[in-house]
């Protein structure tokens, strides 16, 4: 037996205590490149214990809702940001942290020209795009030692969009 998770689009307070919802709202900080460029600067606060920050290129397979959440990880020595390369939404899951295990989880969904950078030590699903292509690019530390914890649940979630898109 499955618990159920409603998908919620998200906020940049909601999200707020799992990490950094990076998009261009509002007015840009400066304009840039002649006048042709708003930059939205400093959008997202890297935090690395040691090592450095690197980029690398995920390419997932896009999935579909509802979804079954067995497991949810954690990286204690890194943020983790994740920045689509297309245009498309993708379903962010976080958990609260109860005592080194994740609490209970939530579930958002991106729009269109919007990124996320979890913080450190943050649980969190796997990426999951909602349409192709699933190509992000993802800063987060690159150094010595496992920077992974993996959570499974004893009892699965369903997550399900109560907003017919996907």
């Amino acid at each position: 037996m499955s618990r159920d998770i409603i998908v919620q689009p998200i906020t940049a307070e909601a999200f707020a205590p799992f990490g950094d919802l990076m998009d261009c709202a509002g007015e840009p900080d400066k304009v840039i490149n002649q006048g042709q460029c708003g930059r939205y600067h400093n959008r997202a606060t890297l935090d690395f214990s040691d090592g450095r920050a690197g980029i690398s290129l995920f390419n997932a397979n896009p999935r579909e809702l509802p979804l079954v959440l067995d497991m949810v990880e954690r990286h204690p020595d890194g943020s983790q940001a994740f920045v689509p390369m297309a245009h498309v939404p993708f379903l962010v899951v976080v958990a609260p942290d109860e005592a080194g295990k994740p609490g209970t989880p939530l579930a958002f969904r991106t729009a269109p020209g919007q990124a996320i950078n979890y913080h450190k030590g943050t649980w969190h699903g796997v990426l999951t795009p909602l349409r192709a292509p699933g190509l992000f690019a993802v800063v987060d530390r690159i150094g010595s030692g496992e920077n992974l914890e993996e959570h499974w649940f004893s009892q699965s979630y369903r997550i399900l969009d109560q907003s017919g898109a996907n």
